[in-house]
């Protein structure tokens, strides 16, 4: 039996029981494995630990219930949260705002069975039943240049569409973004709508069928190589022609809005602390303590609005040398602007492996990226200055996250030196984003 029939059982198991105490020992027992394999194959083939992945569930369903007008306390405490308190701080981890806010963005919630990452063609071609497009298209997985595979929930469909899987929310949330782009007149990959009319499937798992948006990522030859700097700059203005489309939208979507501080300071500061310990990491407890004081200073005068949140140098498409578009918006939220041409600078350097003297590239990279974006969008004196702060922000962040996903753990090793680095060169960085 291959593992993903062995954990679709296990997954089966889980939906039918999640109302009682589910241990990692009796799913092992039933699969005939040790607790220790079991867990691991568990993360391998679902993406997320197995702890994480019931509590995901649990979650789930419960909002499902407090969406049908049940009591939310009576659901939490049904799904196995021992306190209201605790299944709420447990979903703003999740969904990133509270049960009130998330049904009132988006109706009432159908609960979902997760999609494993195996999907086979067969399964593949009936979902695509669900729209009325030719059925006999082939289905790729979607890589880029490179040929590195982008991600396990996506796939190419012909030469024109992108069939997608995953959270019902955040396909919702894509869609309504690029729908709102596109009703003011701007470039946006606007889902297909299935044979029912709706942007995703509504049966038990959720898909979105898209047309293919133009373009490909870069390569790393090029986003590390001779013209690094110049394909810097058409990247740092791209995104700040895309913030002028976001904000046009933004009444239109009612995103969610962060609070960068307050995010890491109540959750990945704490966390990158334990790390700072567990790997002998070296970082000074100064560092924390002028991050809180100094950051927290700047934080509240820095703009603010919607951004994509998530502008890996996937998800940045060029054709002909210019940037042609962008895909993925399903994490889009209102957040410091900042974030969104800091985070593509610093998702270009986590890309760097067999990338000789990817580091000593970093600095022109991240010059190139923001002066591109200065010229566009002119950046405050105070984003000037919190450069520096926003970078630390996300790859606090990235460190965290990465560290509590067993599937991540390279990752998690990748942003901790990346860190290191960026706190290591905290007047370089400031020297660059004050010269601009």
């Amino acid at each position: 039996m291959q593992n993903a029939d062995i954990i679709r059982k296990g997954v089966e198991y889980i939906e039918q029981n999640l109302k009682t105490d589910i241990t990692p020992e009796e799913l092992a027992n039933m699969a005939g494995y040790s607790v220790w394999h079991y867990q691991r194959m568990f993360a391998q083939t679902v993406g997320v630990p197995l702890a994480a992945y019931i509590n995901r569930r649990r979650l789930d369903r419960a909002l499902s219930e407090i969406g049908s007008d049940r009591k939310a306390v009576d659901a939490a405490l049904e799904y196995g949260f021992d306190s209201y308190a605790g299944f709420y701080k447990a979903f703003l981890r999740m969904y990133g705002c509270s049960p009130k806010k998330y049904l009132s963005l988006y109706g009432t919630h159908k609960p979902i069975t997760e999609v494993l990452t195996m999907l086979t063609e067969k399964e593949l071609r009936n979902v695509l039943k669900n729209w009325n497009v030719p059925q006999d298209m082939p289905i790729n997985e979607v890589r880029i240049v490179d040929g590195t595979k982008t991600a396990n929930n996506i796939w190419q469909v012909g030469r024109e569409y992108v069939l997608k899987t995953g959270d019902r929310a955040a396909l919702l949330k894509n869609a309504r973004v690029a729908k709102a782009m596109a009703e003011h007149g701007l470039p946006a990959a606007v889902p297909v709508p299935t044979i029912n009319g709706g942007d995703i499937t509504e049966d038990q798992n959720s898909f979105v069928l898209i047309r293919r948006t133009k373009g490909e990522p870069l390569s790393k030859a090029d986003r590390f190589g001779a013209n690094c700097a110049g394909f810097g700059f058409k990247y740092g203005q791209s995104i700040a022609r895309l913030h002028s489309a976001l904000a046009a939208v933004e009444e239109d979507i009612l995103p969610f809005e962060q609070n960068l501080f307050a995010h890491v300071t109540e959750w990945a500061l704490p966390k990158v602390q334990k790390q700072n310990v567990q790997w002998n990491m070296g970082i000074a407890d100064s560092f924390f303590e002028e991050y809180i004081r100094d950051f927290g200073a700047l934080f509240e005068k820095l703009p603010k609005q919607l951004i994509h949140r998530d502008l890996n140098p996937c998800n940045i498409l060029f054709s002909g040398g210019e940037v042609s578009g962008f895909a993925d918006f399903e994490l889009s939220e209102r957040n410091v602007r900042l974030w969104d041409p800091c985070y593509c600078a610093t998702g270009i350097l986590s890309e760097q492996h067999d990338v000789e003297n990817a580091y000593d590239k970093f600095p022109e990279i991240l010059e190139a990226v923001l002066r591109g974006y200065n010229s566009a969008a002119s950046l405050t004196a105070e984003e000037k200055k919190a450069v520096y702060y926003v970078i630390c922000s996300i790859q606090m962040i990235c460190t965290a996250y990465f560290e509590s996903v067993n599937d991540y753990k390279d990752l998690a090793k990748t942003n901790r030196e990346m860190l290191l680095y960026i706190i290591e060169r905290k007047d370089m960085i400031n020297n660059i984003s004050t010269s601009l």
